[in-house]
């Protein structure tokens, strides 16, 4: 079995292979070690560096971890010349939550964040505590497992997009191969909109042998490719289902593709090729929903 990295959070072929028949096969226990979200230096006014931690910005980022695990937020910077209701609200909500707040200006605040995006709120957060493996975590399921797989998504803002449809369309893990994916920081934190917090991610070093091992589960794999015959609306997600997507452009690599159970495409009527690759994880994961529900 392939060394597995993983985050988690507080919570084709021309023909398609239309006659591939779903299989049982028998779980193996699977062995995952954890990967902690980007951190940065954070340096303290007298400019003494403190212990790295990690960095989280902007309302959404910040709020669903301030829900979800106050007890893990070291400190709140905010813009205090920014006083419209929406900080106010978030202050409020904040001390009444015993948080550190520190006042802050517009230029400290992009450097902690490493830009300006990050709406007068960065947060400083330790490290959630890792419990639980891929088994745990698809021994609890309860119904048939939702995983979308990205082969080839570098960019932190498509990881962070398709973070967040996922948890959105009720998804139960995204996975990603090491060697050529975006990992989690702060830019995808504050894509994602607090999904970074709530969307189980991992990293694998194999991806081919990962979905091998997916199989063993009985979990059908489903990769998208724009010359597959059969559209995402013409196959049964209701069971046991993985989403594979490509990255935008040159799709799933070969080995990926060949190691699917079925290929499918998005049907696409007009000028363009393609959709992004968080548009067309929304469109899979939504029309799985649809036929769950």
């Amino acid at each position: 079995m392939g060394d597995w990295a993983w985050h988690t959070p507080l919570k084709p072929s021309p023909t398609g292979v239309g006659s591939c028949t779903k299989i049982r096969r028998k779980p193996q226990a699977w062995h995952l070690k954890a990967v902690s979200i980007g951190t940065a230096v954070v340096e303290t006014n007298d400019n003494q560096q403190m212990s790295s931690h990690k960095v989280l910005y902007g309302f959404h980022a910040v709020g669903v971890r301030l829900k979800i695990a106050p007890q893990s937020i070291v400190e709140i910077h905010f813009e205090v010349t920014r006083r419209d209701a929406r900080m106010r609200q978030f202050i409020d909500k904040a001390r009444d939550s015993g948080m550190r707040m520190v006042e802050s200006d517009s230029e400290r605040l992009a450097k902690l964040a490493g830009g300006h995006g990050h709406q007068g709120v960065v947060a400083l957060v330790a490290p959630i505590p890792q419990n639980h493996s891929l088994d745990d975590l698809l021994d609890t399921i309860e119904g048939p497992p939702l995983l979308l797989v990205l082969d080839g998504v570098t960019d932190p803002h498509n990881l962070g997009a398709c973070l967040r449809v996922a948890d959105g369309a009720g998804a139960h893990a995204v996975i990603a191969p090491k060697d050529h994916a975006a990992g989690i920081n702060a830019t995808v934190a504050k894509v994602a909109s607090g999904a970074a917090e709530t969307m189980p991610y991992f990293m694998v070093t194999n991806l081919a042998r990962t979905l091998g091992e997916l199989k063993e589960r009985s979990i059908w794999i489903v990769g998208t490719s724009g010359d597959a015959p059969r559209t995402i609306y013409q196959t049964d997600l209701k069971g046991p289902t993985a989403l594979v997507l490509g990255a935008e452009g040159p799709g799933m690599r070969q080995l990926t593709r060949k190691t699917c159970d079925e290929l499918v495409s998005i049907p696409m009527h007009g000028a363009v090729e393609s959709l992004n690759v968080s548009v067309a994880s929304g469109v899979c994961l939504y029309e799985a929903l649809r036929q769950r529900t």
